[in-house]
């Protein structure tokens, strides 16, 4: 009997998924870009092995403008998750760093491809991660690959040192006051005028705190519309691109653009800076406006307004009454107070409602209408942060709270009597809990 011939051993079909990635968006929006390009070499490729039982799976892999340093894509995501699934036997890419530019990264790829069986072909770098030569290959391609991105970095990194070494504008927000075109730092006349005047006024009151207060009045916005605050301002007085440098890790060389601020000025505003927050305190009070003025009152319900004199170079600050300048001394029976005792003892009032908020109650109360989500335990906790703040406040900010805190102040023969503004204490315990309020500068 003729033996029958035998069956020709089956070839097992094989899963092929293709993986592409561009590392920017730029040209993906045309009809035949990138991605398709390297989709178009891996399915040539895979047809060649159509005898070698590979097909192409209906699922594409794709990821546009997404950097190869990170695994974090949505479309390797959904790659890795089909392999654990079971639906893939082959991942075919174009070259290696499409897959991964990190051999780290690209080491927890293959651990996942061997754990469920799966093959990895580069089209362009002919070699099969099944064999231990494939391996080795696979290792120095990556090791190269990721030596040449870091040595890429480096000749980026030193190329950014030398252009601020000669004053060129590299990129980034451009500080406020300019604008850039043709990447240069252009003055903003509008904005350049702002700044000016922010250098200017810091000299004369020596305190961000009340100078981010006066920009917030004018209206006064960083170039993308946001509010500009305390710490703004300090970076800005701190920026050398306002007298023309440039500034590379700490050093100074003259940039390209013109300069906003002068030289003197420059140095002004630094030496200022330069002095502890409660120096500054000292030097700018004798030119802050009165404590109580438009507050006290005598006993004859005549308000007082605030006067001075000077003997050489002292200053006597006082507040009179309006009975005893209309009608002379004699017509009030407090006609003067000395201005530094009469606002000390206003101020101590003040601070033992800090110390002690219960003397709050009452006055809560009745401000419970104006407290705005502002409980009277948030009150008490924000006076009590401003207690031991009081006296690195700067007198102009000391004044502003004292204006906000007091209705009135009456001189009666018993004493004082300070009222309490029913709006005032929730104010300023917003603020406090804002942290509009916290430090003297």
């Amino acid at each position: 009997m003729t033996k029958a011939p035998a069956k020709s051993g089956m070839v097992r079909k094989l899963r092929c998924a293709i993986y592409t990635r561009k590392s920017s968006e730029e040209g993906l929006e045309q009809e035949f870009n990138s991605l398709h390009a390297q989709r178009e070499a891996c399915e040539a490729y895979i047809a060649s092995q159509r005898s070698e039982g590979w097909v192409l799976v209906r699922d594409q892999y794709d990821d546009g403008g997404i950097s190869g340093g990170t695994l974090e894509r949505p479309g390797l995501k959904r790659l890795m998750a089909d392999i654990e699934d079971g639906l893939i036997d082959v991942v075919v890419v174009y070259k290696i760093d499409r897959l991964s530019r990190s051999l780290a990264d690209f080491a927890k790829l293959v651990e996942v491809f061997d754990r469920n069986g799966v093959t990895f072909v580069s089209v362009t770098q002919s070699f099969n991660t099944t064999t231990s030569m494939g391996r080795l290959t696979l290792n120095i391609l990556l090791s190269f690959a990721q030596f040449e991105r870091e040595v890429t970095a480096e000749r980026i990194r030193d190329k950014v040192a030398a252009s601020r070494k000669k004053g060129m504008w590299m990129g980034g927000v451009p500080p406020f006051g300019y604008r850039v075109e043709n990447r240069k730092l252009l003055v903003d006349e509008d904005a350049a005028a702002h700044v000016r005047w922010i250098f200017a006024r810091f000299i004369e009151i020596g305190s961000c705190t009340v100078l981010a207060r006066e920009v917030g009045q004018r209206g006064i916005r960083t170039s993308r519309g946001n509010r500009i605050d305390k710490k703004y301002l300090y970076r800005m007085l701190g920026n050398r691109a306002y007298i023309g440098e440039a500034v590379h890790k700490g050093e100074s060389y003259p940039g390209e653009h013109d300069a906003i601020i002068d030289r003197e000025t420059w140095d002004r505003v630094h030496a200022i800076l330069q002095e502890s927050p409660r120096t500054r305190a000292g030097r700018t009070r004798a030119e802050t406006p009165a404590l109580l003025k438009g507050l006290l009152f005598g006993p004859d319900g005549a308000a007082f307004s605030p006067t001075h004199t000077r003997k050489g170079d002292r200053l006597y600050r006082y507040y009179v009454s309006q009975t005893v300048l209309k009608y002379g001394a004699g017509s009030c029976p407090v006609g003067r107070v000395p201005a530094g005792e009469i606002e000390a003892t206003v101020i101590d009032q003040l601070r033992a409602v800090f110390r002690q908020p219960e003397i709050v109650a009452g006055t809560w109360k009745a401000a419970r209408v104006h407290a705005g989500g502002i409980t009277e335990s948030d009150a008490r906790a924000a006076l009590q942060q401003l207690d031991p703040l009081w006296d690195e406040l700067f007198p102009a900010e000391q004044t502003r709270i004292v204006t906000m805190l007091v209705e009135r102040v009456d001189m009666r023969k018993d004493g004082l009597n300070v009222r309490l503004r029913v709006d005032g204490l929730s104010g300023l315990a917003r603020e406090m809990l804002s942290g509009g309020i916290g430090e003297a500068a």
